[in-house]
């Protein structure tokens, strides 16, 4: 299985960017994972908070493709405990799915189409984030679920 996280917009904080490189390459060991920017839309200030929804929408669209499982992270979703989430991981494995994708919106979200088209709907908390913290706090977690698979020491009860 392939998963693939898609995020709106670059970020240029350094931390952040160090922070999601190290469990990127952390996550390299355990699962084929890739994670891609797509870039803002431009002229925002000229677009309603809905038209740039629209926009973002139709941007990750394209990157989707039909037979793909479609997860966005979203304050509306379903929460997980690690250990759920890691269960989660491995119930998609074992489903013979190809490909899981994750996304994360820009700042306002996602647009009707990017709902109507989701498969399932995760919350990383009932907080709120930056769609920037939530890249490196997300593949984190992804690294966090396969170590729990292979029981391995990181994860602490």
């Amino acid at each position: 299985m392939k998963i693939t996280l898609y995020a709106i917009g670059k970020t240029d904080n350094p931390n952040i960017i160090a922070l999601t490189e190290t469990y990127k390459k952390r996550l390299k060991h355990y699962v084929n994972f890739s994670f891609e920017v797509i870039p803002d839309i431009k002229n925002v200030k000229n677009v309603s908070e809905a038209q740039q929804k629209i926009g973002e929408g139709n941007e990750i669209l394209k990157k989707v493709q039909t037979s793909d499982f479609l997860c966005i992270l979203d304050e509306k979703g379903k929460s997980f405990t690690s250990e759920n989430f890691a269960e989660f991981l491995q119930k998609k494995m074992n489903s013979g799915l190809k490909n899981l994708v994750f996304v994360v919106g820009g700042p306002y979200g996602f647009s009707e189409a990017i709902y109507a088209r989701a498969n399932s709907k995760i919350s990383l908390s009932c907080m709120t984030f930056s769609h920037q913290m939530v890249r490196p706090f997300f593949i984190e977690q992804l690294y966090r679920g396969y170590t729990i698979l292979k029981n391995e020491p990181y994860h602490h009860k």
